[in-house]
């Protein structure tokens, strides 16, 4: 089982895996098909350099200001001429530490005027690990008991789902259950 994204997906041999994958049973031999500067991380490394050294439009202005300012007074003309450079390598220098990936310096100008963000699919925007948020249970049954049922059943899996499910069950304090008789079955989801 090879967890990429938080999620175990079953791989046969000749498939596919990504930098960052995890292998949580057994062994493997893989090949490199890229290395240094052909790789995901270099290509991300390259991306975030070449917005840090592109300028915005209000960049032009800046420096076109200096000039003007600078004919009428002989104080500190580098002050804007700096000021807007050094703010684009610090914005998509922190943007790139919280794992926001800016492309140029117009784009980061022009994300200050986004008051609505819209989301194309599920998993787009992640923690990088499951987590539970919330409990949906027919009327007649008690959430905590039922997410404490759940959570012991769980307890043996290493599957990511079944740990946010125990994890949650144990923030709300809850005393998981002895469960005897189950086997967790690689790729085969849970068996008596």
């Amino acid at each position: 089982m090879m967890t990429g994204e938080s999620v175990p997906v079953a791989k046969a041999a000749g498939d596919e895996v990504k930098g960052g994958t995890v292998n949580s049973t057994g062994s493997l031999i893989m090949e490199a098909q890229r290395v240094g500067s052909d790789t995901l991380l270099a290509r991300i490394v390259q991306m975030v350099g070449d917005a840090q050294r592109s300028r915005a439009p209000i960049q032009r202005l800046a420096y076109a200001l200096v000039n003007a300012v600078a004919v009428l007074i002989i104080a500190c003309p580098c002050a804007l001429g700096l000021a807007t450079p050094m703010s684009i390598m610090v914005g998509t220098g922190r943007g790139a530490l919280a794992g926001v990936l800016i492309k140029n310096a117009e784009a980061l100008e022009m994300l200050e005027k986004v008051d609505t963000l819209v989301v194309d699919k599920t998993g787009t925007l992640t923690e990088g690990k499951p987590r539970l948020s919330s409990v949906r249970i027919l009327a007649h049954y008690a959430e905590n008991e039922v997410l404490r049922l759940a959570a012991s059943l769980e307890r043996g899996s290493e599957h990511p789902l079944a740990a946010a499910i125990v994890d949650g069950a144990l923030e709300r304090g809850l005393v998981l259950a002895s469960v005897n008789g189950l086997a967790s079955i690689t790729g085969k989801g849970r068996g008596a």
